[in-house]
């Protein structure tokens, strides 16, 4: 991953001086909360329905061993003892005092993190594939490519102050989209053309909240110099027409659907004729600059499936099905990918304690060469493990709580704090999600079931991404009470999809018995193995709402 040089460590320790000087000011009074506000937004500090949120930046989602120990000791020293995975593969504090925030962002500068542009309206976290780099079917890295939009975008004078926040998104996989770049502002798919050169499918106005849409393409075929010239007219075209009088229309998706995508494209093809031979333009050296930092580490000479792995699942069903469900194809001969399911049953989905961020890093350094990833589905990725280390690592896991085999299951939930935390939640998130763990706490059920993406949102804000879950949940108030409205047949990856809402909303108690009857009609209505997803596109939502609402 990138290594900070001189200047980049001159850089942040000027911005975390700046900001020290404005929080004391406006703790001081002599800075108004409006004019407090998007500094401290830009600086990923929030006021909550309790107390301050602090978002720290993982750009793509990657972190070494030392930054997750330097993570646990300031949850400890400055929070309450825990910190929280976000679905943009970020981490978040949810109980820090003002007064100590340039204090913890200090010490995040020393093992080079941040939390520049996590929150207001400027370009956001860029992020990508958890398995970045060691995929087996990816056409080229992106990481370098998010870093390349990561140091252009941070602390752009002309991107500062956008009419919302700004989200992007690349992937590199041939067959599949972990990185949900349909429904993020722009997202990025690395293609090759037919000379065989490397480029960018370009889709923009995709995202969720209020207004859900699946980002149409724009540019079929963007070549892989032209990134930066070409994001540049996006955002300028954006800059210039979208709106600002009101912060709900205010997202690029909705300036795409007015301008149609054809004519968005045609406003930003003109903008880029006037930029695109401009010093921003990308050379092969530069990337190649950037793409040194993201070289192989010391892989070995080893063989797939060694005798130590196929005696080990022989004897331990247990670990078979964790190896089944919890590992994935490495691009080297004898290496897995391992995601580290941070969804024990009784702890709110993405929630690790300062404990268990130390213990992961002791993990990553032991078996993954000191690195960890996040994921959107806000679990943990060790992307080097030897396959005959698989069975220790296991062992390893399992006294700390990540080694539940529900990886893609129901149970396997996508859920954002909610009303326990944040104050523009309608409704809480957490028990919704606990409750329905609870209800379907047998793990051959769920193999049998296959995959179900349960995604739960407190508010339209869809931080849990409900509108691409299979099944998506949605926090309303009714009259002061919380309710919870259903959706079916979302999807973040290369099918992009919206889900559509089910009907009328239930009570908080109601919602286990009626994720177990629309279940129920699954599982009587697909064919073979045909998993939620398909069986929902081929009967519809009728038989669902018939047997919900009956």
């Amino acid at each position: 991953m990138y290594v900070y040089d001189e200047h980049d460590r001159q850089i942040l320790a000027e911005r975390v001086d700046q900001f020290r000087d404005q929080t004391q000011r406006a703790l001081a009074g002599e800075l108004a909360e409006d004019e407090f506000l998007p500094l401290r937004l830009q600086n990923g500090l929030y006021v909550q329905r309790l107390a301050p949120m602090l978002r720290i930046c993982v750009p793509y989602g990657m972190m070494r061993s030392v930054q997750l120990r330097r993570l646990a000791r300031i949850s400890r020293d400055y929070d309450k003892g825990y910190a929280h995975f976000t679905t943009r593969q970020n981490v978040q504090l949810n109980w820090p005092n003002l007064e100590d925030v340039p204090d913890i962002l200090a010490e995040l500068a020393e093992v080079e993190m941040h939390a520049n542009q996590t929150s207001g309206n400027c370009i956001r976290n860029t992020t990508t594939d958890q398995f970045a780099g060691v995929q087996d079917d990816e056409l080229a890295d992106p990481r370098p490519y998010c870093e390349i939009i990561r140091q252009w975008s941070t602390y752009h004078p002309e991107f500062a102050f956008l009419p919302r926040k700004f989200k992007v998104a690349v992937n590199a996989s041939a067959h599949t989209d972990r990185a949900a770049i349909q429904v993020h502002d722009i997202g990025l798919q690395l293609v090759r053309n037919e000379s065989g050169e490397l480029g960018f499918r370009v889709h923009v106005g995709g995202g969720l909240g209020r207004t859900p849409m699946v980002g149409p393409v724009i540019r079929e075929f963007l070549p892989e110099l032209d990134l930066l010239t070409y994001l540049e007219a996006v955002l300028r075209v954006y800059n210039r027409y979208g709106r600002r009088d009101n912060k709900y229309k205010a997202r690029i998706k909705i300036l795409v659907k007015a301008l149609t995508p054809e004519g968005f494209a045609e406003r930003v093809e003109e903008e880029w004729q006037h930029i695109k031979d401009s010093p921003t333009r990308l050379t092969p050296d530069a990337i190649q600059n950037i793409q040194r930092f993201f070289t192989e580490p010391d892989y070995q000479a080893l063989e797939n499936n060694p005798a130590a792995l196929t005696e080990a699942r022989g004897e331990s069903r247990a670990f078979d099905n964790w190896v089944t469900r919890n590992t994935n194809t490495h691009k080297k001969p004898g290496y897995a990918i391992v995601t580290l399911t941070v969804k024990k049953t009784g702890v709110p989905p993405g929630d690790v304690s300062d404990r268990q961020l130390e213990q992961i890093a002791d993990l990553a350094d032991e078996f993954s060469f000191g690195e960890v990833r996040v994921t959107h589905e806000q679990n943990v990725v060790l992307a080097d493990v030897r396959q005959d280390q698989l069975f220790a690592l296991w062992q390893a896991l399992r006294p700390i709580g990540f080694a539940t085999a529900n990886l893609n299951t129901l149970t396997d939930v996508i859920c954002c704090p909610g009303g326990d935390y944040c104050a523009l939640a309608n409704a809480k998130s957490i028990p919704i999600a606990e409750s329905i763990q609870r209800r379907f706490d047998n793990l051959d059920f769920l193999y049998d079931l296959g995959n179900i993406d349960l995604n739960i949102s407190g508010c339209m804000n869809a931080c849990g991404h409900h509108h691409v879950g299979h099944i998506g949940v949605l926090g309303v108030d009714k009259k002061g009470q919380e309710f919870y409205q259903i959706s079916l047949g979302g999807s973040s990856r290369n099918d992009a999809a919206i889900g559509k809402i089910l009907g009328p909303s239930f009570a908080a108690d109601a919602m286990p018995d009626v994720i177990e009857k629309l279940v129920n009609v699954f599982v009587e209505r697909r064919t073979g193995e045909e998993e939620f997803l398909d069986t929902y596109r081929r009967i519809g939502i009728e038989p669902f709402k018939e047997s919900v609402y009956a």
